[in-house]
């Protein structure tokens, strides 16, 4: 199982990233698909989720119009559009696979990638 982001960086406040994480391994279209944040000394927490099927989206109220997830079933992707940057969007972001059904008690973790808003 493999979970591996990129698109991080710098960017400058009020700036775009757009992150990628290409997953392999598993069954892709059965996973509820997440992106987690951790900025130093604070706890991990849930920016965005999209789930199977429908594909449902949430998002923490800190990102609500700023940031946009999406899924690609046909290429095992998930991405995180992140407009409107601020200094307190900097964090490692990870992406976390969660499985559904048959594949429920399954959670699956990238390395993550750095991203810093910063002038």
């Amino acid at each position: 199982v493999q979970l591996v982001e990129s698109g991080g960086g710098l960017v400058q406040p009020r700036g775009s990233l757009r992150l990628s994480c290409a997953a392999s391994g598993f069954t892709f279209s059965s996973y509820v698909m997440n992106w987690y944040r951790q900025a130093p000394g604070k706890e991990r927490e849930l920016v965005a989720g999209i789930t199977t099927g429908v594909g449902r989206t949430n998002y923490a109220d800190s990102v609500k119009g700023r940031f946009t997830i999406s899924r690609d079933n046909s290429k095992n992707t998930v991405s995180l559009q992140m407009n409107s940057l601020n200094p307190e969007d900097t964090a490692v972001y990870y992406c976390n696979a969660r499985g559904e059904l048959v594949f429920r008690g399954r959670d699956y973790w990238g390395q993550g990638t750095q991203v810093t808003v910063s002038s």
